[in-house]
């Protein structure tokens, strides 16, 4: 008469029948309330009203009916359970759930008004992980609901082993969990959950990404690479993986297709590239360890340089290889195979270092770092010229002995003259300029009379103006 919505009305009367025992009444009245949800996926657990319901059945749970017991179960029960028994459950949960009315009662609300999630959760509080699989699979359920009621739950109670048995009983080549494992990746991924991540990956047999989960422990939080002489473990392991990942792949090859949908792919040559640049980073780390246990460490950088970042933090390697050891030679060589394997600018590399030689005042090792660059057999004819140029550019203050030394070494003389130049060393340019060929020593000759002219160098300017 009032209008009022009797929903919460039948919700108490059917709260009522299930405390007074009778279950078969209490459904009568919950289906005049209870609606399924719009979206059995949605990530709740359903209605307040649903969670209410099962809350206290749970809490009720009656003591376990054994044969010898079946007189004490009312009538109502046994009619209860029949009914529940012929709803088409899709598997029924070995143990105390299958033989329980008030677990059963469970089931019926949860199949008739719940939520997948709510039902997967239901299953995994009972121990019935295999239930709840099998439902995650039937319904098509999404990756979330695996996510949430599931996989958390999973490792949180230590039962991840657990987990993955149960996955590769249902689905032993696991393609049906593809989807699930994936996610399940992504979400420790993002969590930083890196060691389950880790067993979680080569469980899935992925060993591609196994591979990259090693890379990261192996670089993660390392401030010297004495610390990384510590974890070379790491990069065994990155061996491994990628050389089964390679047998796999070779043994696939002659199948039609390759079986692995979710795994991921990589051709044979990028691993074959990835397998030489984990052995090269071997001989860095050795190298780098060796010498900052011995001190001839100097470079103290705020991040540490591996092989396994961008081109600019490979250049930094092969910088650090040199400038660590004993002397520029004893590092060249691995310095040199990095810049060849990654195809880096190598002069960029070599001024990089000779700076830095510079500013360590370590003359004699620029020209020991030119020797070696001469030698390496790749050098184009100006390289040694360019380093010099480059370093002379930014220091103005080398001691005159060692950049006289420095600029004696340069191939070309239009090189030396342009060095001179830029140390305001306007004698020496003149002196280099009247031994080239006529027409050009003239235009040289003229052109260092005019800087001479410009900076108030008479004596200079004099000496140019009388040759001309």
């Amino acid at each position: 008469k009032s209008g009022l919505d009797p929903g919460g009305a039948w919700h108490a009367w059917g709260m009522a029948c299930l405390k007074a025992g009778n279950l078969s009444s209490a459904r009568e009245k919950f289906n005049r309330c209870l609606k399924p949800p719009m979206d059995l996926n949605q990530l709740n657990h359903g209605s307040r009203l649903v969670q209410d319901v099962i809350q206290y059945l749970e809490s009720t749970v009656k003591p376990l009916l054994i044969a010898d017991d079946d007189y004490f179960a009312t009538l109502r029960e046994l009619e209860a359970t029949l009914r529940t028994r012929s709803l088409s459950l899709e598997m029924m949960c070995e143990g105390k759930i299958q033989h329980n009315s008030y677990y059963q009662e469970c089931l019926f609300y949860l199949h008739s008004y719940g939520t997948n999630l709510a039902i997967i959760s239901f299953y995994m509080r009972h121990d019935c992980m295999r239930e709840a699989l099998l439902h995650l699979l039937n319904k098509e359920s999404p990756s979330e609901v695996f996510i949430e009621g599931i996989f958390i739950p999973s490792y949180e109670s230590g039962k991840l082993h657990m987990l993955e048995n149960l996955l590769e009983t249902i689905d032993p080549g696991l393609e049906s969990w593809g989807v699930y494992l994936i996610a399940a990746c992504k979400y420790l991924q993002r969590k930083n959950y890196y060691h389950i991540l880790y067993e979680l990956q080569q469980f899935m047999k992925d060993h591609v990404r196994a591979a990259m989960t090693c890379i990261r422990f192996f670089t993660h939080g390392a401030k010297s690479y004495t610390e990384l002489g510590g974890k070379q473990t790491w990069l065994l392991k990155i061996k491994d993986h990628l050389k089964v990942y390679l047998q796999e792949v070779s043994r696939s090859s002659g199948r039609k297709k390759m079986a692995f949908t979710f795994r991921k792919k990589m051709s044979a040559a990028d691993v074959s590239r990835h397998i030489n640049t984990v052995d090269l980073q071997m001989e860095v780390t050795k190298f780098l360890h060796r010498c900052e246990s011995s001190g001839t460490s100097q470079m103290t950088g705020s991040s540490l340089p591996t092989l396994f970042g961008n081109n600019n933090m490979k250049m930094d390697v092969a910088c650090k290889v040199m400038l660590e050891g004993k002397n520029i030679e004893e590092g060249f060589g691995i310095a040199f195979r990095v810049l060849q394997d990654f195809q880096l600018e190598a002069t960029e590399v070599y001024s990089k270092v000779a700076k830095q030689l510079v500013k360590q005042q370590k003359y004699g090792e620029i020209r020991q770092l030119l020797k070696c660059v001469s030698e390496s057999g790749v050098a184009a004819k100006n390289d040694g010229d360019n380093i010099i140029l480059n370093c002379l550019n930014e220091f103005k203050n080398i001691p005159a002995e060692d950049l006289d030394n420095l600029i004696q070494d340069m191939d070309s003389d239009e090189n030396k003259i342009q060095a001179y130049v830029m140390c305001n060393k306007l004698r020496s340019a003149y002196l280099v300029s009247v031994r080239q060929e006529k027409s050009r020593a003239v235009q040289l000759v003229q052109h260092v009379r005019q800087l001479a002219e410009n900076s108030g160098d008479d004596v200079v300017k004099a000496i140019c103006t009388q040759w001309l």
